[in-house]
This record gives C-alpha cells, sequence and structure tokens, in this order.
C-alpha cells in the first residue's frame, strides 16, 4: 500500500511541475499574441485595399498594361509557400497548415505534382522538416524566416516567387497560410499569389476606372511588386499572429486538463490513505482482541 501511495504522490509532483509550464507558456504566448495581432489588425486593412485595387486594374485594364505577373498561362510548373511555425505546442497549428498544402495539391495540381513540377517554399522550421522529411522538392532559403521577421527578410522571399514567375520558373503560386480572427479561431486559407487574380465583375456589377499619374504602364510597373511585397507580409503576419492564439488556447487547455488530473488523483490518494488507515486500524483492533482472549 506504501508503495502505490508513493507512486500517486509522484505522478501528483509530475502533473504540477508540468501545470506551472503550461501556465508559463500560456502567459509568455499571450504577451507575444498582443503585440502580433496589433500588427496584424493595423496591417491588415492597407494590405486588403491595395489588393483590391490591383486586382481591380489587372480585371478593367486586359490588353491595356503589359505586366508579366498577371500572365495567364498553361500551369506547368508551381510554387506553393506554406507558413507554418518554427516551434509546437500550439495544438493542431502546423498539422491543419500541411494537411491544406497537401489539399491543395491533390485537389488543384495533382498531374503537376506526379511530373515533379511542385516545389513547396516553407517558412517556418515545422514546414520545412515534414516536406523535407517526406520527399517532397523543397526550396529551403527562407524556413528560417522567423528568426528575423522584418518587411525587408520578407520582401527577398516574394521577390523569389515573382521573379520566378516572370522566368518562366513557375506558372503559378500559391501561399498556404493561418487567417487570425482572434485568440481561438484560425481559419487555413489557400491563396493565389500570382498570377494576380481577378475580380468577377459579375457579383458586384461595377467597374473601377482609375486616373493614372504619371503613365499607366510606368506606375503599374512600380506599384505591382510592392503591393505583391505587402500581401506577402500579410500572409506572414496573420500566421505569426495565428500561431500565438493557437498556442495559448493549447496552453489554457493543457493547464485546465492538469487540473483535472490532479482532482482525480488527490481523490484517489485520499482513498488510498484511507484505506490504508482502515487496514491499520483493523489489524491494531485484530491484534487486541486476540491479546485480551
Amino acid at each position: 500500500m506504501s508503495g502505490q501511495l508513493k507512486e500517486v504522490r509522484n505522478r501528483i509532483k509530475s502533473i504540477q511541475s508540468g501545470q506551472q509550464i503550461t501556465k508559463a507558456m500560456k502567459m509568455v504566448s499571450a504577451a507575444k499574441l498582443k503585440r502580433a495581432q496589433d500588427a496584424i489588425l493595423l496591417m491588415r486593412p492597407y494590405a486588403l485595399k491595395l489588393q483590391e485595387m490591383l486586382q481591380n486594374i489587372v480585371t478593367n485594364s486586359e490588353g491595356n498594361i503589359n505586366t508579366p505577373l498577371a500572365a495567364q498561362r498553361e500551369i506547368e510548373k508551381v510554387l506553393i509557400v506554406v507558413i507554418t511555425s518554427d516551434r509546437g505546442l500550439c495544438g493542431a497549428f502546423n498539422s491543419n497548415l500541411i494537411k491544406a498544402a497537401k489539399r491543395t495539391i491533390r485537389e488543384k495540381y495533382a498531374e503537376q505534382f506526379e511530373k515533379g513540377n511542385v516545389e513547396i517554399m516553407p517558412i517556418g522550421k515545422k514546414g520545412y522538416e515534414h516536406f523535407l522529411n517526406n520527399g517532397y522538392k523543397v526550396n529551403d532559403r527562407f524556413w528560417q524566416m522567423f528568426g528575423s521577421l522584418t518587411f525587408e527578410h520578407v520582401k527577398e522571399a516574394a521577390a523569389v516567387a515573382m521573379e520566378g514567375f516572370i522566368d518562366g520558373t513557375y506558372d503559378a503560386v500559391e501561399i498556404v497560410y493561418s487567417e487570425f480572427k482572434n485568440a481561438a479561431m484560425q481559419e487555413y486559407i489557400t491563396e493565389q499569389f500570382l498570377p494576380i487574380a481577378k475580380i468577377d465583375q459579375e457579383d458586384n456589377g461595377l467597374k473601377a476606372d482609375y486616373i493614372f499619374e504619371p503613365e499607366k504602364d510606368v506606375l503599374i510597373a512600380e506599384l505591382m511588386p510592392k503591393i505583391l511585397n505587402t500581401q506577402f507580409f500579410k500572409a506572414i503576419l496573420d500566421s505569426h499572429a495565428s500561431e500565438h492564439g493557437a498556442r495559448m488556447t493549447a496552453m489554457d487547455k493543457a493547464t485546465e486538463n492538469a487540473a483535472e488530473l490532479l482532482r482525480n488523483l488527490k481523490i484517489s490518494y485520499n482513498r488510498a490513505r484511507q484505506a490504508a488507515i482502515t487496514t491499520e486500524l483493523t489489524e491494531i483492533v485484530s491484534g487486541a482482541a486476540a491479546l485480551a482472549g
């Protein structure tokens, strides 16, 4: 009985130590989430408006502008940018992003994948390790980007995608990322990066009419890369905030589960102690009765 009590005590101590760690990780993630959330909430309206403007220009200026970034051609070679995290302990965050990337390959680019024409550009260690270890064609230049998450650094990765599309290395570029909703909710999205997607005018019946100064071709050539860089940066900031939200939620749930385990173990421990005391009392009483007899 004493051995059983010792085992339960050791389990209680172990779970209490784990609970302290999960509480600390939750607090750290909450602090990081606040900064990451502020960054994406400030960035998102600006990035979405620029993206809308770019799509309007491409949609309504067909044949009037010369931009290779909007060129529609037969898709033979594909680049998929998958934005995961560098660390785990964030629930199903990374696995859901990896599943979304694989689903995109399976549903849209199965033929290209069979020919070996699908390349993965992972951003984040978890995605890099998974795709590398599972035999995917991997561009390994930017998987450590979260170590230096600045616009200038992100722009380098976006430039590789744009230059690859222009020179024909890729015929399509997709971004798989997690759109931040709140600390407990993320939406896993696959978004077409290149060629620049057009707006379905039948949905709104409106045609945007822009006045260009200076010349349209000059302005578009200058603006398009900058807007695409902003779009790329927004996707990374979204995933960055989503990661901290997912980790905070996962650690909160782990802390709750530890508390539930502790309650059950303490009940088991108290029952075992009571049984041990009862057994000892019974032995004492029996011994005393035997001596008296």
